[in-house]
C-alpha cells in the first residue's frame, strides 16, 4: 500500500503541515513564526495610532468653534492610538447632536475622508 505523503509549507509568518492518524484522517497544523505576532501587533498598534490622528486632523475644520475649546478637548481627552476619540468639555455632546450648522462631525468627516485613512492605514499594517 502506498504511503501517504506530508506536507509542509514554510512560510515567513509560520508553516502549515499535515498528518495522518492510524484511521487515515488527515488534519492541517499551522505553527507561527516566533515572533510574527509581535511584528503584526506593532503594525496594527501603528496603524491605529494613524487612525485616531487623522480623525482628529480632518475633523478640526468640522468642529463647531466659538473659542476652539472644543478641538482642544478632542485633543487632551483622546488617546492616540486606543481607538476612541473622545471630547471632554462639558457641552461636546449637545454640540454633536444638536448643533444646526455643524453637527455629528465625525460622521461628515467619515464620509468625505474615509477612503486616505483607510489606505493608509491598511498600508502601514502591511509594513
Amino acid at each position: 500500500m502506498a504511503q501517504k505523503k506530508k506536507f509542509r509549507i514554510t512560510t515567513p509568518r509560520g508553516s502549515v503541515f499535515t498528518s495522518a492518524d492510524a484511521n487515515g484522517s488527515v488534519t492541517a497544523k499551522i505553527e507561527w513564526a516566533p515572533g510574527f505576532a509581535q511584528r503584526k501587533a506593532e503594525s496594527f498598534s501603528k496603524a491605529q495610532q494613524f487612525v485616531d490622528s487623522e480623525c482628529l486632523r480632518y475633523m478640526n475644520p468640522l468642529t463647531p468653534r466659538r473659542t476652539g475649546f472644543l478641538i482642544k478637548s478632542g485633543t487632551l481627552g483622546t488617546v492616540i492610538g486606543s481607538g476612541s476619540i473622545e471630547y471632554l468639555a462639558p457641552y461636546a455632546r449637545r454640540q454633536y447632536y444638536e448643533n444646526k450648522s455643524k453637527p455629528r462631525w465625525f460622521e461628515t468627516m467619515k464620509a468625505s475622508h474615509k477612503e486616505p485613512i483607510l489606505k493608509g492605514a491598511e498600508r502601514i499594517a502591511r509594513e
